[in-house]
């Protein structure tokens, strides 16, 4: 979703065989005009692609300053912060990718939320029973130690060329002077209405007047600009060793609920020294080959990467160019099935839990599982893993267990420079509007990341490695991707929200564009699937409502509705050096793809 601000962007048409548009933005403050939002730009200097047009100017304007792609992602992430509150903010996490142009590698850090150093793995037991998850969102007990700040300063110091306080300055700017409040933002916003009415500062905030912001109407941050400003001045010691760190402490610990609304916020057990220990964790990243490329992505805490890349090797063996659009969804579906099984035993945080993520990525374990498709039959769900570690060909290595719920928020962003160094980035604060507190004077949602653990097994004879644990990551499916060709210079990158439909939305988008042989745009904007070793798949309306659906029912598979999955972004290196930058064409109100100068 994109909600216009303070800048007009220029559109200009480009080439037929690639796109209809490019999107530049011009430097802050020239025009009080809305930016136009553009699924596809063109261009040189750098792109960016984000769900939001203020958001992606921001990005653009930092590029324009001289400021390259590390640089530009921080930019365009804080600027989500306050246009996309629900999806992400200083109170949560996430996952960055980089590419380094000079070095040609690839380079990732992980900035996940943890869970406080008093947890065990009875965090959400209460009177001996798990919690129910409606009681456990919205409370202290949700919130994990935020990341976001962390990562935002790893990478500057590593691989940026500005302060934090100069890139942090377009966000501070829309913060004060107030976005433009779009049908999606007031969507988000009434559907969370209830919990957001339980804690006063977060109804001060988002329900002004104490009511729905209305539609077209201008809602400031003052108190989030503050802050950015603190941040930009102090550094993020400010949060973690610091004010706003005790700030965050105090809310988790003594959730400021309306007493009228009769809601019980459990405290959580955040402590300054949780502020103090957290590092966001510098990693290499994960790595598949595939059709001749390399895929390069997040590894565990995040399952991301070798999900992705499990299903990705077991696609290998198909060539799914040639492949009828039945042939290719069945295919899909299936190698997801067999990835999402073997997730759910074998990826948690590699800090507690022997993740073997190299086994789980090698070409030999994926053969052994690939063999488990049939094109005339479907596998039942839930799927039983395999061993990755002794690989057997079509034999399963345990009992099955369901997958857990993960919520279905976060957002993502994608980001090139022009001396070539791309950023895939997707940050989150859990599910949308977060734990829907607000940080009294503070302006920002803290996150309900610890949702992600399992509240318990999700099945007792199989051991789980998403339970919570003094300082452990909970979780994750966040894909930010990046594909490089055998030269080592960058195809694509991409990423999108969407809780555990991340991963199927990534997949998807990256067989879509590298075996279907769909412009990017059109592969991000092609209807989807989902298949999470459940028993039945998800589908768009697209895909629900045609008849492939009772195609792939006459093979066997089942399938439910899902309105909306995903809302991917990426950029594309074209190979006369232009950038091109694509976003959703729908969903989400649509994205915002810019680039500093279109070109035809």
């Amino acid at each position: 979703m994109g909600r216009p601000g303070t800048r007009k962007l220029a559109v200009l048409a480009v080439s037929a065989a690639v796109v209809s548009v490019g999107a530049a933005a011009p430097p802050a403050a020239t025009t009080s005009e809305k930016p136009t939002k553009v699924p596809v730009a063109v261009g040189y200097g750098g792109a960016v692609s984000s769900v939001d047009a203020d958001a992606s100017a921001a990005g653009i304007e930092v590029l324009q300053h001289g400021g390259n792609a590390v640089d530009a992602a921080v930019a365009t992430a804080a600027a989500l912060g306050v246009t996309e509150p629900y999806s992400a903010g200083i109170g949560g996490g996430g996952y960055f990718v980089y590419y380094d142009a000079k070095s040609r590698t690839v380079h990732t850090v992980d900035g996940r939320e943890t869970a406080p150093l008093s947890a065990d793995s009875d965090l959400f037991t209460e009177n001996g029973k798990p919690l129910a998850f409606a009681d456990a969102v919205s409370s202290g007990l949700s919130v994990g130690t935020p990341g976001t700040p962390a990562t935002w300063q790893t990478v500057l110091d590593e691989w940026g060329s500005k302060r934090l306080g100069t890139v942090l300055k377009p966000a501070e700017r829309i913060a004060r002077d107030g976005f433009t409040v779009d049908d999606t933002f007031r969507a988000q916003t009434a559907s969370n209405e209830t919990r957001f009415r339980y804690f006063p500062d977060t109804a001060k905030l988002f329900l002004p007047g104490g009511k729905l912001p209305v539609v077209g109407s201008t809602l400031k941050n003052p108190e989030l600009a503050r802050t950015y400003e603190e941040l930009g001045r102090k550094g993020t010691s400010a949060l973690y060793r610091g004010d706003i760190g005790d700030d965050i402490v105090e809310t988790v610990e003594h959730p400021p609920v309306d007493p009228a609304s009769g809601w019980n916020a459990r405290p959580g057990k955040l402590a300054e020294k949780d502020l103090a220990v957290y590092r966001a964790k510098l990693q290499a990243p994960t790595r598949t080959a595939y059709r001749g490329l390399d895929v390069y992505s997040i590894a565990p805490s995040s399952s991301g990467g070798t999900t992705v890349g499990e299903a990705l090797n077991i696609l290998e063996g198909t060539d799914l160019s040639r492949a009828s659009e039945v042939q290719y969804l069945h295919r899909f579906i299936e190698a997801s099935r067999i990835a999402f099984a073997d997730r759910g035993r074998w990826v948690g945080d590699p800090a507690f839990e022997d993740v073997p993520a190299r086994q789980l990525l090698s070409q030999r374990y994926a053969d052994s599982r690939a063999c488990l498709i049939k094109d005339d039959a479907v596998l039942g769900s839930p799927l039983a893993p395999g061993d990755p570690r002794h690989p057997a060909a079509c034999r399963h290595g345990g009992t099955a267990a369901p997958t857990t719920y993960e919520g279905e928020n976060t957002t993502h962003l994608t980001v090139a420079d022009k001396w070539g160094n791309v950023v895939a980035y997707t940050l989150t604060i859990e599910q949308t509007g977060g734990s829907g507190i607000t940080v009294p004077g503070r302006g920002f949602l803290l996150n309900n990341e610890l949702t992600d653990f399992s509240f318990a097994p999700a099945n007792p004879a199989v051991h789980d490695p998403n339970l919570p644990g003094p300082g452990k990551r909970p979780r994750s499916s966040i894909s930010p991707t990046i594909v490089l060709d055998k030269h080592g210079k960058p195809v694509v990158a991409l990423g999108s929200p969407g809780g555990a439909t991340i991963i199927t939305t990534v997949l998807q988008t990256l067989t879509g564009f590298l075996d279907r042989h769909q412009p990017l745009v059109d592969a991000i904007a092609a209807p989807r699937a989902s298949q999470r070793n459940a028993a039945q798949t998800e589908l768009e309306p697209a895909l629900y409502d045609s008849d492939l659906k009772a195609r792939l029912e006459a093979i066997g598979h089942s399938f439910k509705q899902n309105p909306e999955i995903g809302a991917a972004t990426g950029v594309q290196r074209l190979p006369d050096g232009r950038w091109l930058a694509a976003a959703e064409k729908v969903r989400r109100g649509g994205g915002s793809a810019m680039v500093v100068d279109p070109a035809p």
